[in-house]
């Protein structure tokens, strides 16, 4: 089991502390967070860094800046993607939103490439978008619901190049100072600019060189300084099969008795075996990774329109990760939202096909983030077939340790950022096609045009070392937050405790695996009294606190203020508290976990 730091306790630092590559930042008091959504300065100033969709990570601004300068035009600002495709995709986007446009949205294509042929370290091809300041909260949209971003590490890579040249060119004495040979461009647009790039106006704490350094010790001591690509292809492949359920012989440590075992099975093997998800006829070429969750959602959503009708709307089925709805709202036609998620939704929504209206596919989460409800997904299921439409289950929050839903979707997506990693340290996402199901070969004949390998290497690397212990993480993180959640559920202080073992219990078992190792989740929600009350709450736990969810160590945060700070009267007409506490449990004692909360609601008048 991973040793667990201790939490940080200044506003502003990474979670995990002194972790370059961290995505979550600290929050230690529930002002704070409002503070952070107000872009005020007394908390934005402050941050190291940020969940990576919502907080561009200072590797990527100082990179984008740097050529932002080389290709932009006066007054632009850029945004970077790891592909051609992506690129294309956001400029579209912004062409569809940005209403009153001041100029030109742009793409300039190219490598960073090593100029000392004797370099360890190779060239990166690397896109960005480019575009007048005013349309920069319209690309921040589409890099913040797609998900198809840069790695933060692939950023720093980049960076290493850039600085490896300067060095380089200086020890060579070139004459030339405006040559570019830090480049090799394939297309150049417009002129330098001086303008700056960032996710506020405000100044942002800049990731020291000693602690980047400490991050990548692993990587290097073991690989070397190259970008270690036969390993990574093997890391990726081990994850797909985890990721299958049937990658067998997980207990080695060593990488390499686990690229022995990729070696020593067959597809053909891997689709005879049950595994861990409970059927057959799996393999990892049915497994997809993204780059995030998120962005695993964005494809989904992309591949149902282009094998199905594109011009019907989709369902979503419960109040749902905001994301998932803006995704729905913005690509297609729009959809139908059944925000409570309830049985008599899915009368509604039977009633509205029988009557002939047709929907393109139906998202929903099992269980729901952050209210913990599942849906009768076997009955959602029956109606599917009937009336031929597409199920996307989001199965992040229960994880296939302890759910089996993907018999019961056409496909099934998840952010391996969290429980699967838990180290939060690495993003990245997948999904899974049911290999039995009745549009499994047009999903499969989509996906070779639309999927990319978008993930970096060094990403690759640290998803699989993390996940190695998942399935035992999820054991007793299950155990922990049950145990945590049958104190909190009979506290005279606690209104609502949102749990799957209490929250639409029938459904969630109706899916659960009968192991003795499924459980119901490390994630709840509680309800106090009272605003004033569950700041104090809040301010009195002991523990991490900020955005994300599925780490190692126990981690909170008043998830409404967060996700929903400019619609909260709108999240409260589903059930959504404004003053709603999520907590994401970890491998804390259980002595220790029910003596945090036991002391924190002390604290409460």
């Amino acid at each position: 089991m991973p040793v667990l730091p201790e939490p940080p306790t200044e506003v502003g630092a990474a979670i995990p502390a002194h972790t370059p590559h961290a995505i979550s930042v600290m929050f230690p008091t529930w002002q704070d967070n409002i503070y952070y959504e107000e872009g005020n300065p007394v908390v934005t100033s402050k941050m190291e860094c940020g969940y990576p969709r919502f907080f561009i990570h200072p590797f990527i601004q100082k990179l984008c800046t740097r050529l932002v300068k080389k290709f932009g035009k006066e007054n632009d600002l850029g945004m970077l993607f790891p592909s051609r495709k992506v690129a294309e995709q956001c400029r579209t986007f912004m062409k569809r939103y940005y209403n009153e446009p001041t100029g030109t949205v742009r793409i300039a294509e190219f490598e960073i490439a090593p100029m000392d042929s004797a370099s360890e370290l190779q060239k990166v091809p690397i896109h960005i978008v480019l575009f007048p300041q005013d349309a920069f909260p319209i690309a921040k949209q589409f890099w913040q619901h797609a998900g198809d971003i840069i790695s933060s590490r692939m950023a720093e890579y980049c960076l290493r190049i850039l600085d490896e040249n300067k060095e380089h060119k200086a020890n060579a004495n070139e004459s030339d100072k405006s040559k570019s040979d830090l480049y090799k461009p394939r297309q150049t647009m417009g002129s330098r600019s001086r303008s700056h790039y960032s996710t506020k106006p405000t100044k942002k704490t800049e990731v020291k060189e000693e602690e980047a350094v400490e991050q990548s010790t692993y990587l290097e001591e073991r690989y070397g300084r190259n970008l270690p690509i036969k390993f990574a292809d093997n890391a990726k492949i081990a994850l797909r099969r985890r990721i299958a359920g049937v990658l067998i012989g997980e207990e080695e440590e060593d990488f390499t008795d686990i690229v022995n075992k990729i070696a020593s099975i067959d597809l053909e093997e891997q689709r005879e075996l049950k595994g861990v998800r409970g059927m057959r006829g799996l393999s990892e070429e049915d497994v997809y990774l993204y780059p995030c969750g998120m962005s695993a959602i964005y494809h989904a959503h992309q591949i149902s329109m282009m094998v199905g009708d594109d011009s019907l709307k989709s369902v979503c089925f419960g109040f749902p990760y905001t994301d998932t709805l803006k995704i729905l709202q913005k690509w297609g036609p729009g959809c139908l939202f059944f925000g409570h998620g309830e049985d008599t939704d899915i009368d509604d929504l039977e009633n509205r096909l029988k009557s002939g209206e047709r929907f393109l596919s139906l998202f929903c989460e099992l269980p729901s983030n952050p209210l913990l409800k599942s849906p009768n997904i076997k009955r959602l299921r029956g109606l599917a077939d009937e009336y031929k439409f597409l199920i996307v289950v989001d199965e992040t929050i229960g994880n296939f340790c302890n759910v089996g839903v993907l018999e019961w979707a056409d496909l099934v997506v998840s952010s391996l950022t969290k429980i699967f990693s838990g180290d939060s340290n690495v993003m990245g996402g997948s999904m899974v096609l049911n290999p039995n199901g009745a549009h499994y070969h047009t999903l499969k004949d989509a996906l070779k045009i639309d999927h990319e390998d978008l993930i970096w290497s060094e990403d690759a690397l640290f998803l699989e070392r993390n996940s190695r212990s998942f399935k035992d993480r999820s054991r007793i993180i299950n155990r922990n937050t049950e145990a945590l959640c049958d104190f909190l559920v009979n506290h005279e202080k606690v209104e609502k405790v949102y749990y799957p073992k209490f929250t639409c219990r029938e459904h969630y078992d109706s899916v659960k695996h009968d192991t003795k190792d499924a459980g119901y989740g490390g994630l709840f929600s509680i309800v106090l009294k009272n605003e004033k009350s569950a700041a104090a709450f809040y301010d009195a736990l002991q523990c991490a606190k900020g955005p994300s969810l599925g780490t190692n160590f126990t981690l909170c945060s008043p998830y409404t203020i967060l996700a929903h700070y400019t619609e909260l009267d709108w999240a409260a007409q589903f059930g959504v508290c404004r003053y709603l506490v999520r907590v994401s449990v970890g491998l804390e004692e259980r002595e220790k976990l029910l003596s945090m909360f036991t002391n924190a609601l002390e604290a409460v008048n």
